[in-house]
């Protein structure tokens, strides 16, 4: 695993796209600071600027470099949450415009996965996340249903977990308000 972490930061230190597993998908993942490996990660997906990507965060501690305010209810949330889950957050910031959306917010996830803790810990930024597959196609929750045009699109593919069966519910997804209020917009 050591091997395929340390391929995987060479790839995204150079701006490359990578192809790894999650805790709730294959993924496509990029340099979340780095503006034109998130246009690259766009082209691929042929998806348009304007729908907003998810990013995953190793601990709380590096989500508060990307975000101006973490709400209390949000990190204990992070800690009790049973499953898979998403928050978005107001105010992005230290983040490529290309990756926020017009209102200014960025939706993050501390991912369960083994491999992909280790390597946002061992990156020390945030990747973005999105399914690996073309925009508007099932998601591919094992390895062996990514399309081949998506693996030769991509400059590294991840050899952990490649058997694994990646667990088909998507995270829930919440937006938390400076005041603590919690809008649930998928459970």
């Amino acid at each position: 695993m050591h091997e395929d972490l340390d391929k995987a930061i060479e790839v995204l230190q150079s701006g490359g796209i990578i192809l790894y597993p999650t805790d709730t998908i294959w993924g496509l993942g990029c340099d979340a600071t780095n503006a034109k490996a998130v246009s690259k990660l766009y082209k691929i997906k042929f998806r348009q600027e304007s729908k907003s990507l998810i990013i995953l965060a190793g601990n709380v501690d590096m989500i508060k470099q990307y975000v101006q305010k973490v709400p209390e209810i949000a990190i204990e949330m992070i800690h009790t949450y049973k499953g898979s889950l998403t928050i978005i957050y107001k105010n992005a910031r230290n983040l490529p415009k290309n990756l926020i959306p017009d209102d200014g917010t960025i939706a993050i996830r501390i991912p369960s996965n083994t491999f992909c803790r280790e390597l946002l810990n061992k990156f020390g930024k945030p990747i973005t996340s999105t399914s690996a597959n073309y925009s508007g196609e099932p998601s591919p929750i094992a390895f062996s249903k990514i399309s081949k045009e998506i693996k030769e699109a991509v400059d590294y593919i991840c050899t952990s977990d490649q058997d694994v069966f990646i667990s088909s519910k998507p995270s829930a997804i919440i937006k938390v308000q400076d005041d603590g209020q919690i809008h649930i917009l998928r459970s």
